[in-house]
């Protein structure tokens, strides 16, 4: 029988092979059992789950243990996205939630994500004490169900809609006059998800002209995984090439946690350039003041916006739970990371594209230039920083021996001399010109990803080529 293992973002399955019924519902009992532990319990649970196929099913499933279990779930009535799932669940107090989502993985994914009280993803200690609980459990009935109907009567079960109170709070963090009166036309692309009616809806109600794409359900997700990488939004990308009045186009994945931009002529904006620009926009044009936080494989160029600004810059694990804690905790004014997932300081301590979006929206309204002006004054000020990620796949040779190698790494690699190596998350490599390299090996399969920062397209190639190199030779 398949263990339940919990990653970065939760426990994520294939549908119908390990992420069943049967599953969830001994997951479920150990998040239960884990908070009867942790003597939260009596503070109720918010449920949700995404667009995904039987979302509501399972979600409603969980609802059954929980009641069963004698714990209230407050549940979400319709596709809900993970950032307002923890809005909701901090407004609440509860204890805790269980959302139903595989994010940005492909349609056949289901996965459930728990966050704790604080309103951010679970920390390791905590998957690990429910992830240890449910293992225990496996292929028992541990559990006891409760028709909603009943639960409802009991006080153990309640509908409700978390939209509007997070419109409020959005509204507070975002200028949405400057959006109106900056006379954009704005494309947005839910990608099928549950950011429908999110995005679109605040900016709509903003009086900001907009048009959408792919913003009906679709459990196939339009045959691409719902990702708004560049390599998944083509359709997207020919919407805004062929529409001249369009200045920007925001996107956002399956469960609404990740931003995806595109410039007005249809050039996509990596999210490392995205977290540096917004960095410098919220000190510099709105007169706010901290730190920041960004994951190790995360580009340097939001460091040089810190040097600029005379503030702090956190180096954390991959995931976001770490700089969710950060946020939490109100030691920094933004974090992110560099697969487009952000938040700042007085919101979730939890991705949300929704607002990644919006303030890329002000910050262009506000600044009334295109994000590549923006950036090529960024870049004047600060310099130049190239970043790329590639996976590479390794033989049963080459993994076996990648280890000793990055625990006892050479003085140089092809000439780039090592100055420092970082053990935060895999391995990097500091090199003495300020570029770097980055190797985490797949917790799941033969591959190794690089990620590697150069000062130039050139540099770049020529360092990736070099960390290859090291890799498969």
């Amino acid at each position: 029988m398949t263990k339940i293992k919990f990653g970065t973002s939760g426990w994520r399955g294939i549908l119908a092979d390990d992420f069943t019924l049967e599953n969830v519902r001994v997951v479920t009992q150990a998040i239960a059992d884990h908070l009867k532990a942790e003597g939260l319990a009596d503070q109720g649970l918010v449920v949700g789950y995404d667009a995904r196929f039987m979302g509501r099913d399972f979600a409603r499933e969980t609802a059954r243990v929980l009641a069963g279990a004698g714990i209230k779930t407050f549940f979400c009535s319709r596709d809900t996205p993970t950032p307002v799932i923890a809005h909701e669940l901090l407004r609440r107090g509860a204890g805790g939630a269980i959302n139903f989502t595989a994010s940005h993985n492909p349609y056949n994914y289901n996965g459930i994500k728990f966050s704790p009280a604080w309103g951010g993803p679970a920390l390791p200690e905590t998957t690990g004490d429910i992830e240890k609980r449910a293992n225990e459990m496996l292929g028992e009935v541990c559990y006891q169900e409760m028709f909603l109907d009943q639960a409802e009567k009991k006080g153990l079960y309640e509908e409700s809609d978390p939209r509007l109170a997070y419109f409020e709070t959005v509204r507070g963090l975002i200028d949405f006059s400057a959006i109106s009166t900056a006379g954009l036309r704005i494309a947005v692309n839910p990608l099928y998800g549950s950011g429908r009616g999110y995005l679109d809806q605040l900016l709509k109600e903003a009086g900001v002209d907009i048009v959408t794409i792919n913003d009906h359900l679709d459990p196939y997700f339009g045959g691409e995984p719902p990702e708004p990488a560049e390599s998944h939004i083509p359709d997207f990308i020919e919407l805004i090439q062929k529409d001249p009045n369009v200045s920007l186009g925001v996107a956002t994945d399956g469960d609404a946690d990740r931003f995806g931009i595109v410039d007005g002529d249809g050039t996509y904006i990596e999210p490392n350039y995205i977290l540096a620009l917004l960095f410098d926009y919220m000190i510099r044009r709105k007169g706010l003041r901290g730190d920041a936080a960004r994951s190790v494989a995360t580009s340097h160029l939001i460091d040089a916006v810190a040097a600029y600004h005379g503030v702090q810059v956190m180096e954390t694990p991959v995931g976001f739970k770490y700089i969710g804690e950060a946020i939490s905790e109100n030691r920094i004014l933004i974090g992110g990371e560099e697969s487009a997932g952000l938040s700042i300081r007085g919101h979730v301590p939890e991705k949300d594209g929704i607002l990644a979006c919006l303030l890329v929206a002000e910050m262009v309204a506000v600044e009334g230039r295109s994000l590549q002006e923006l950036l090529t004054d960024l870049y004047r000020r600060v310099g130049v920083y190239c970043t790329r990620r590639v996976n590479l796949k390794l033989s049963a040779e080459l993994e076996a021996s990648l280890p000793e190698k990055l625990q006892n790494p050479p003085a140089q690699i092809d000439g780039y001399r090592i100055a420092e190596v970082v053990r935060i998350d895999g391995c990097k490599f500091l090199f003495a010109d300020g570029s770097w390299l980055l190797f985490r090996k797949s917790g799941t399969e033969p591959v190794v990803r690089l990620y590697g920062e150069a000062n130039s397209t050139e540099a770049l190639d020529a360092l990736m080529a070099a960390g290859e190199r090291f890799v498969l030779s």
